[in-house]
């Protein structure tokens, strides 16, 4: 536009910043704050008598003249603050990405800016949510209270069955509400997504939950989910047929642990997988199997248990410690086959996270593990019995992102 004269005030002036370098937003407290005048201001009238050097006129649109948002240098935009403006909300600019004290406008559209006769204020968009429920877990989930602690926080929520989740697009963030075998697969729908993920723990034992240090609160786990801001890359181990996992997959004791609690889990809660041990204990055999990690065999022969690790939770309060969810490499350990009297000692380095440690069992990293059973052997993968995957285990880094933390 043209240098010209001021001419006749307009009866409701709008202000438009003439370069491409115009405004700052910035997220703060979830609003879009004005920052500070860069380059000129065009006017359609003077101001509150206020005359500012080396200014540009034009008269445009009596309501408002566009704001072109593009490349903006952050200094200097005091003016527009000092006129009480705001981005206009009838257009939704939704994020900006500061690359060298500029900002980028995603959309690449331009917004609006108004004078208005109360303080300036921001608008930022509702996070859009899909919420991934597991209606099974726990013995039944009801995902009202939920979907109502993410609403209270300005979320907009959608929900979705398990077995629906690949057909959610388009969201800010995804949470999953269900126990630990419900986790994995939408980690991996998060990290196709390139979007974060919140977990509401709602099964029996909520291993993920304890070894990533969430609330085990559901209500607050919720809370968390669509305000956290804290995120942590963890890695996604994948079974031979595909299937993800994200705290262990065990065969051997384990396995005879999970089915024996299984049953035991509407009265005992957690606590039916003791029971379960106890029982696997007193009974199972050693189960005969080699273990390569990364081409190299590291253990053959029969073993109490075998455990692939990833975060290397499981069993109702039961680690790994050794495991490390965010190197992007699998850890095992294998216990030797011996006396059921020194299972005691195997079951307290469980418990105490510290069984990698102890004298006589085996551990091992590697990004690739391969596991050699009888054929039909069942495991334990997540929580969940399965058989057939163990040929082949694999981690995938950096698989997706956590909400972990406020």
């Amino acid at each position: 536009m043209d240098e010209g004269d001021a001419g006749a005030a307009d009866a409701e002036p709008g202000l438009l910043v003439d370069q491409p370098d115009a405004l700052l937003a910035q997220r703060r407290q979830r609003r879009l704050d004005v920052g500070h005048l860069v380059r000129d201001v065009m006017q359609a009238g003077s101001a509150a008598g206020e005359e500012p050097a080396d200014r540009r006129v034009g008269r445009e649109r009596p309501q408002q003249l566009d704001v072109v948002l593009a490349g903006v240098e952050q200094h200097g935009l005091d003016a527009l603050l000092g006129h009480r403006l705001l981005v206009d909300e009838r257009h939704l600019v939704r994020r900006l990405v500061e690359r060298d004290r500029r900002v980028e406008v995603l959309d690449g559209d331009p917004d609006v800016v108004d004078p208005v006769e109360h303080e300036a204020r921001g608008y930022a968009p509702p996070v859009r949510v899909a919420l991934i429920a597991n209606r099974a877990s726990g013995g039944g989930l009801e995902t009202g209270p939920l979907v109502a602690a993410m609403r209270r926080h300005g979320a907009e929520v959608t929900e979705f069955a398990l077995q629906d989740r690949e057909q959610v697009a388009g969201v800010d963030r995804v949470v999953v509400a269900g126990g630990d075998g419900s986790i994995a697969c939408v980690a991996a729908v998060a990290g196709r997504l390139g979007v974060p993920l919140g977990v509401i723990p709602a099964g029996t034992a909520n291993d993920y939950a304890r070894a990533t240090g969430l609330p085990r609160d559901r209500v607050a786990a919720a809370e968390l989910a669509v305000t956290g801001t804290e995120l942590r890359r963890y890695e996604l181990g994948h079974l031979g047929d595909g299937h993800p996992f994200v705290n262990v997959a065990s065969a051997g004791l384990a396995s005879v642990a999970a089915r024996r609690a299984d049953p035991l889990k509407p009265r005992l809660g957690p606590l039916a997988y003791a029971a379960g041990a106890v029982h696997a204990a007193a009974a199972a055999s050693p189960l005969p199997c080699s273990v390569r990690a990364d081409g190299e065999t590291v253990f053959e022969g029969p073993a109490w248990q075998v455990i692939v690790a990833v975060t290397g939770a499981f069993g109702g309060g039961s680690a790994v410690g050794a495991a490390d969810p965010s190197d992007g490499v699998l850890d095992v350990a294998v216990i030797p086959a011996g006396s059921r009297l020194g299972l005691a000692r195997r079951a307290w380095g469980l418990k105490r996270h510290t069984i990698a440690d102890q004298r006589g069992v085996e551990h091992h990293r590697g990004h690739v593990l391969e596991l050699r059973v009888p054929d039909g052997t069942e495991f334990n993968a997540d929580g969940e019995l399965r058989t057939g995957g163990l040929e082949r285990i694999t981690a995938q880094a950096d698989a997706y992102a956590l909400v972990a933390g406020g």
